[in-house]
C-alpha cells in the first residue's frame, strides 16, 4: 500500500490541458471567490427599509412595463376571453372541482375570476397537451427513450402528469405564501397593539396595519385588507371574524404538523449518535472482559500462570513439611 501511495502522481489523473499549477490556481481562485461571497453576505445590511425601497422600485418598473406593453396586454385579454369561453362551454365553473379549486386558489392569494378560469382551463387542457406531446415524441421526435410497447402507457402517464401539475403548482404557491404570512404575523400583531394603544378602532387598525405592511409583507397586508373590507361591507361582523379564524386555524394546523414532523424525525436522527457513541461503549463494557479472557486462553498466558501457581504452592507445601 505504501508503494502505491509513493508512486501516485497527480499529473497522471489530470487532463492533458490542465497542469498541477493550473489546478492549484483554480482552487485558490475558487477559495477567494467563496470568501468574498461569504464576507459580502455577512456585511450586507438586512434592513427592512431596503426591502421596501426595492419593492417600490420594482413597482415603478412594473408600471413602466405595463405602459409600454399595451399590445401585449390586448393579446392577453383576447387569450383570457378564449379561456373564459372554453370554460363556459365545458361548464367547469359549476363542477364539483370548482369549490375545491376556489379554496386552493384563495390559499395561494388568487381570488379573481380570471385566476379561477385559467386554473380550470389549464387543468382541462394540460392532460391533452401532455399526452399529445408524448405521442408525437414516441412516433416522431424520439427525444425520450420510450419503448415501442410502452407508447400508450407513457401517453397515459403524461396525461395524468398534466392533470395533477396545475394543482401541485398552486399548492406550492400556497405553501410559500403561508410561510410568508407566518413570518409577517409578528410584525402585524405588534402594529395592531400599537394602533389599539393609540386609540384606533378595529376597522381603522386593520386598515392602517394593512397599509403599513404592504411594501414589506404584501401577503399579510392583503389578508388584513380583505378582513377590513369584510368588516365594512358584510352585514355581520361575525362572518368576517370567522373568515379570519379559518386563516388562524390553518396556521395552527400547520404548526402542529411541523411539530409532529419534527417528533417523527427524532428516532431517525438519534440512530446515528447511538451507533457512534452509545453502542460501542456498551459493547466494550459487556464484551470486554469476555474478550480479554478469550485472548488470554488462546495466547497461553493462563496456562503459564496456572503452572507458576502450582510450583509456588508445591514449594510452600515442601517448606512446611521440612519444618
Amino acid at each position: 500500500m505504501s508503494t502505491r501511495v509513493a508512486d501516485f502522481r497527480l499529473q497522471e489523473w489530470l487532463p492533458l490541458w490542465l497542469t498541477v499549477d493550473d489546478l492549484i490556481g483554480l482552487l485558490a481562485a475558487l477559495a477567494v471567490l467563496v470568501a468574498v461571497i461569504g464576507v459580502y453576505n455577512a456585511l450586507r445590511s438586512h434592513n427592512p427599509f431596503e426591502r421596501r425601497f426595492a419593492a417600490i422600485a420594482q413597482r415603478k418598473e412594473s408600471l413602466r412595463r405595463a405602459a409600454l406593453d399595451g399590445g401585449r396586454s390586448r393579446r392577453r385579454v383576447q387569450t383570457a376571453g378564449l379561456m373564459s369561453e372554453a370554460v363556459k362551454r365545458l361548464n367547469l365553473l359549476r363542477s364539483h372541482h370548482a369549490s375545491e379549486a376556489r379554496a386552493l386558489l384563495a390559499r395561494a392569494g388568487m381570488r379573481t375570476r380570471e385566476a379561477m378560469i385559467r386554473y380550470l382551463f389549464a387543468r382541462a387542457c394540460m392532460p391533452l397537451v401532455f399526452a399529445a406531446a408524448m405521442v408525437f415524441d414516441s412516433y416522431g421526435a424520439h427525444i425520450l427513450p420510450v419503448p415501442p410497447n410502452m407508447r400508450w402507457a407513457a401517453a397515459f402517464g403524461a396525461a395524468m402528469l398534466g392533470f395533477f401539475a396545475p394543482g401541485v403548482f398552486i399548492k406550492n404557491l400556497g405553501n410559500k405564501r403561508g410561510k410568508q404570512l407566518q413570518l409577517g404575523l409578528p410584525d402585524a400583531l405588534d402594529l395592531m397593539v400599537i394602533c389599539a394603544e393609540a386609540g384606533l378602532s378595529l376597522d381603522a387598525s386593520l386598515t392602517r396595519v394593512s397599509r403599513e405592511l404592504e411594501p414589506t409583507w404584501p401577503e399579510i397586508s392583503e389578508e388584513l385588507g380583505i378582513t377590513a373590507a369584510e368588516l365594512t361591507f358584510l352585514p355581520e361582523r361575525r362572518q368576517a371574524f370567522e373568515n379570519l379564524r379559518v386563516l388562524a386555524a390553518e396556521f395552527r394546523e400547520a404548526r402542529i404538523t411541523r411539530a409532529e414532523e419534527k417528533a417523527a424525525r427524532l428516532p431517525a436522527m438519534l440512530t446515528v449518535p447511538m451507533i457512534l457513541f452509545i453502542l460501542p461503549t456498551l459493547f466494550i463494557v459487556l464484551l470486554g472482559p469476555a474478550a480479554l479472557n478469550i485472548i488470554d486462553t488462546f495466547s497461553g498466558k493462563k496456562q503459564g500462570q496456572m503452572q507458576t501457581t502450582t510450583v509456588q504452592s508445591t514449594g510452600v507445601n515442601a517448606g512446611t513439611a521440612n519444618r
